[in-house]
């Protein structure tokens, strides 16, 4: 039962790319999930359940982190060397900060009430748009292996995902979820 001695993409047999079949993930992850299930070892040996838990819990770490675009970024960086824990000066550009600083404060400006709903949208589909390019970019540079580049794109896109949760809960705020 050591399935812990492969990285998560070998784990569910994916190429070790950013860009990934998430049917193919979840297919793979619903398969390791009946064989690794430790319902399914419950008769076994104290051993053998307590490999099977193991081995359960690295299986839904592990699907977690890849069906999640900002995690897989972080994982292939860190697989392929890169600590991403890490931030130095190169890593962001002062366009990349002026922008950010820009977008909160678009953020911030807008009224408490429903009637910004619509400006939320708009800033919404806007950083969307802004996410979208920076995974291509991110895909493309590891395709190249131009880690560093990829590693300041993935500091990027940690900040348009943060940004994007911050949109969404003022639209939550508005709406009185």
């Amino acid at each position: 039962m050591q399935i812990n001695n492969k990285n998560y993409f070998q784990l569910f047999a994916l190429p070790e790319s950013y860009d990934l079949d998430a049917d193919k993930l979840m297919i793979e992850y619903h398969k390791l999930q009946l064989d690794y299930h430790p319902d399914k070892h419950s008769s076994a040996s104290e051993e053998q359940k307590m490999a099977a838990q193991v081995a359960a819990s690295y299986i839904n770490d592990a699907y977690e982190t890849l069906k999640s675009p900002l995690k897989r970024a972080a994982y292939v960086l860190t697989i392929k060397g890169k600590d991403v824990e890490r931030v130095d000066q190169g890593d962001l550009s002062m366009e990349v900060l002026v922008e950010q600083m820009d977008l909160r404060e678009s953020l911030s400006d807008l009224p408490k009430d429903d009637t910004a709903l619509q400006a939320l949208e708009e800033l919404k589909s806007i950083v969307q748009g802004k996410v979208q390019k920076k995974q291509l970019n991110f895909e493309e540079e590891i395709k190249s292996d131009d880690l560093s580049a990829a590693k300041q794109t993935f500091h990027e896109l940690q900040f348009l995902f943060k940004l994007l949760t911050e949109i969404e809960e003022g639209e939550e705020l508005r709406l009185g979820y």
